[in-house]
């Protein structure tokens, strides 16, 4: 018999899945919220070959891996996106009087909301699946009549660029406030592309209030970026900082590309303060404080303590200069929407992936699978009438434990004969810690799962529900 510590699956394809997951619940209504629908970016499975998707998943995680731990301090914007990477999510929001509705990649791991701007926004390199690049929506600001320049001078300026940015403002009195000059063009660089824009003050509409003057970038010009981004980050420019959020929360849809439209719900709190109530079924962990570091953009990031890392019933040993986040920035974990397949620095990941390989050492590695997919490891399958999984549990501080399901950590892949984890790495050699977060926590990871970032007291939530 299994112990509690793994998992009994009967292989029957992809729908053995749909019975890991909670039967559905809702946070409860509050008058004093918004809600807005979410959803995958893609529904359709924009690649019949399954090797393609796996390997553009797995490279992406990489990429914005990558971008996430080197971000640069410049007086530009780095920002860590990825244009419509398969398995991101999106949500749809109103600017402009009168307002004009467009989609935008939700993001925890960026700050600044763009869009793309203007009848002659052009996008290089956006044929996507889906997407014809010369049919981008965008938002138009002469049709609006409350869209306006970001000024030079404007302490809003700052929310982007560095706080030098008065000294940038050619011909402007710095001792004056009638400077007309426009705030520097911003020019964002991410794992897979960039965009350049000017900011605006524009009115952000929802059914229940207006928002005016909120900072959002009129993107002109863009490579592999044919959505707009709403930033959810912790810099001043996010939509939570300049809404003055309390919290937001969301439930984010299984990874079912080839599914119909489905949208799940996400919750923006601008009510009363809630002091230290708790939601409902939560567990919680409290958000570190972000590094004091040289580089600001980690103080973007959302970071918790991760304690252990559980693999059936084994504590994976990982040395503790990769589990906390040094002053520096290094180390550590952050939460992260943007990221598809969660990333784990080498050694952590390296400790990980043997303890698998341990318990499940019965099946056979698929090692042309793990080349072709740059997955590992990946195990066959064939003949195979059931299979014990070990389990995953990530123990955060203060006790929070987020049990995967085995959907969140595993995918059947090929002719659906060998299963891979998904988790990815870097290739780096050695032990010593590089710069950046050492785990990121991404949204393949958080599939049925609510998720609230309580702003207010500081501190992450979750728990397992069935996302519709």
């Amino acid at each position: 018999m299994a112990s509690s510590s793994s998992i009994i699956l009967i292989l029957c394809g992809f729908t053995l899945f749909s019975l890991l997951l909670l039967a559905n619940s809702s946070p409860d209504k509050n008058p004093a919220t918004i809600t807005l629908p979410l959803t995958p970016l893609f529904t359709k499975n924009p690649s019949s070959d399954p090797w393609q998707l796996l390997s553009h998943l797995t490279s992406a995680s990489l990429t914005r891996a990558h971008h996430l731990k080197h971000r640069k301090n410049t007086s530009s914007v780095n920002t860590p996106l990825f244009a419509h990477s398969y398995g991101g999510y999106s949500v749809s929001l109103s600017f402009g009087t009168p307002s004009q509705t467009l989609s935008f990649v939700m993001d925890t791991g960026s700050s600044l909301v763009w869009f793309p701007c203007t009848s002659r926004y052009v996008c290089t390199r956006c044929s996507f699946p889906n997407i014809d690049p010369a049919k981008i929506p965008t938002f138009i600001p002469k049709l609006s009549s409350s869209a306006k320049i970001v000024g030079c001078l404007n302490p809003k300026c700052g929310f982007v660029m560095d706080s030098e940015v008065r000294t940038r403002c050619p011909g402007c009195d710095q001792n004056s406030a009638n400077c007309t000059k426009a705030c520097p063009t911003y020019a964002i660089q991410y794992g897979l592309g960039t965009t350049v824009g000017l900011l605006l003050l524009e009115s952000l509409v929802f059914a229940e209030r207006t928002e005016p003057d909120f900072v959002v970038g009129c993107s002109i010009l863009s490579s592999r970026q044919p959505s707009g981004i709403a930033g959810f980050g912790r810099g001043p420019s996010s939509l939570p900082k300049q809404m003055g959020l309390k919290k937001f929360s969301y439930c984010l849809l299984s990874h079912r590309f080839d599914d119909s439209p489905k949208s799940s719900k996400m919750t923006l709190y601008v009510g009363p303060d809630s002091k230290d109530d708790k939601t409902g079924g939560l567990s919680y962990t409290p958000f570190r404080k972000n590094p004091v570091s040289s580089n600001s953009a980690f103080k973007e990031y959302y970071y918790v303590t991760l304690r252990h890392i559980i693999v059936g019933d084994k504590r994976v040993n990982i040395p503790y200069s990769f589990m906390v986040a040094g002053s520096d920035g290094n180390g550590g974990t952050i939460v992260d929407s943007g990221s598809t397949f969660t990333f784990m620095e080498k050694p952590v990941f390296e400790a990980v992936a043997t303890e698998f390989d341990r318990q499940m050492a019965n099946y056979t590695r698929a090692a042309d699978v793990e080349a072709r997919s740059g997955l590992k490891p990946c195990f066959n399958l064939s003949g195979v009438g059931s299979v014990a999984l070990p389990s995953l549990v990530f123990q955060f501080k203060g006790g929070a434990k987020m049990e995967l399901p085995v959907a969140n950590y595993f995918s059947l892949v090929g002719d659906l004969s060998v299963l891979c984890l998904t988790i990815v790495s870097n290739e780096a050699v050695g032990s010593t810690l590089s710069s950046g977060p050492s785990i990121i926590l991404g949204n393949y990871q958080s599939q049925n799962f609510y998720t609230e970032y309580d702003l207010e007291n500081q501190r992450f939530g979750f728990r397992r529900q069935r996302c519709k």
